[in-house]
């Protein structure tokens, strides 16, 4: 049975995604994760593994500042402190974190833009090691997701032991519960939306910013969170890859790809397609159907116990493609697991994969992209596809059309009939007295 999708609204007539089962499910991997490791908890300042451990969110305007944390002690409950009335709100419409029990007001250091003086960091660390020592758990080692310095610095001052907890977050969040998936399927299916919209608006004359505001503003509508970005990649810049839109105008017989990354709910997406403009040249085509080829290998071999090696063999080597090796061509050909955030495991890339592979699991949900550098020396093809491991294979859950390459635009009529829209885009290219 394919994965399902659903409208936004809760009904009594059919069951959706279950937001109480989420939560739980989510904190009881967590937990397991923390029992099989050595920690004696886990704190987290990334708002992805916040968001995982206490279902929390104050939006993403905070996302880079580092001001909240949150507690997990071994045989425990976690616990959230907050940015001011944001733990009010939790402690009246979170009832899972037991209002004032477990939702506190608490800031750290604001990218250390609070004078080092003022202490903020030594309260952060005696805040985290009284409730370690409520639970008799001072003695063992914590594991952060990533912290300041003078925050880091305060908790050893507690004669705390502090290590890498990221690996132990990572570890639970890698395999999605059906409810993620859900999310993660719907997210997806509101990128399908915008790249139709994309598909009728892009034409010569629109600027690449343009087409980010259009894409924004069907995600923003749908009940997007967060556009998180949007690349628009058009003409010149697509080889090499920018990876950031400019203003630049579109051209006709420009390429152009975009990838479209998107929160809903908390769940991301990271989607790429490219399309041809007015028309697209053997050149363009050529490349195209070498990504397609590439990423449509990788998608018959995912299944449980293959591995991210069995996968990016099947990927050219960098010096394939023109960079001088694997670090140059980085995230070209690439995968990664998505969820709460993007880039999470499992990791596909030349640069590591072969040597360290992850072994592929049911319940996997992860993106693999794949890049072409045209023969022409400037244009390029892009395509990236969302993939859920089944029992005995994949599912993609990225469905806008990218068998083939798509032109966009509108189409152009001569006296002779019909524009070919496989055509050089200078015209005296595609008349009987060009020259080679």
């Amino acid at each position: 049975m394919p994965i399902r999708t659903y409208g936004p609204n809760a009904v009594d007539w059919e069951e959706r995604i279950d937001f109480d089962r989420l939560r739980r499910e989510r904190l009881d991997r967590l937990r397991a994760a923390l029992d099989r490791s050595e920690l004696g908890a886990l704190l987290a300042f990334d708002f992805a593994n916040i968001r995982y451990m206490t279902s929390t969110h104050i939006g993403t305007w905070a996302v880079d500042k580092l001001i909240r944390f949150a507690l997990l002690p071994r045989g425990g409950e976690p616990i959230v402190w907050d940015f001011g009335s944001a733990a009010r709100h939790h402690q009246l419409y979170n009832p899972w974190l037991d209002g004032t029990n477990r939702a506190r007001a608490g800031i750290s250091t604001l990218r250390g833009a609070f004078h080092p003086s003022a202490g903020i960091a030594d309260d952060v660390a005696a805040k985290i090691a009284r409730v370690l020592a409520d639970h008799g758990l001072q003695n063992e080692p914590v594991g952060i997701d990533v912290a300041e310095m003078p925050v880091l610095a305060a908790l050893q001052e507690q004669n705390l032991s502090v290590v890498d907890g990221q690996q132990v977050f990572l570890e639970a969040r890698r395999i999605k519960t059906p409810d993620e998936i859900a999310l993660l399927a719907h997210a997806a299916s509101m990128v399908d939306a915008a790249y139709d919209e994309l598909y009728g608006f892009l034409r010569p004359g629109v600027r690449e910013n343009e087409c980010v505001g259009v894409v924004s503003k069907v995600l923003y509508d749908l009940g997007s969170e967060y556009v998180e970005g949007v690349n628009a990649i058009s003409g010149e810049r697509c080889s090499p890859h920018p990876h950031v839109y400019s203003d630049r105008i579109v051209r006709p017989g420009d390429p152009a790809f975009f990838d479209i990354l998107h929160s809903y709910n908390g769940y991301r997406t990271c989607y790429y397609r490219t399309f041809a403009v007015g028309s697209a040249s053997p050149a363009q085509r050529d490349a195209y159907t070498r990504c397609r080829e590439f990423i449509d290998h990788a998608i018959a071999e995912v299944k449980p116990g293959a591995t991210t090696a069995d996968i990016v063999s099947l990927w050219p080597r960098a010096d394939e493609f023109g960079f001088p090796d694997e670090e140059a061509a980085f995230a070209l050909q690439y995968g990664h697991g998505v969820g709460l955030s993007i880039w999470e495991k499992p990791i596909f890339s030349r640069l590591v994969s072969l040597d360290h592979p992850e072994v592929l699991e049911e319940g996997m949900v992860f993106a693999l992209e794949t890049y072409w550098p045209a023969a022409d020396g400037w244009s390029a093809a892009r395509i990236e596809e969302e993939v859920v491991v089944t029992a005995d294979g994949c599912e993609v859950i990225t469905k806008f059309p990218a068998e083939e390459l798509l032109v966009a635009g509108r189409k152009y009529w001569t006296v002779g009939g019909e524009l070919n829209s496989l055509r050089e885009s200078q015209s005296h290219l595609n008349t009987n007295g060009a020259t080679p």
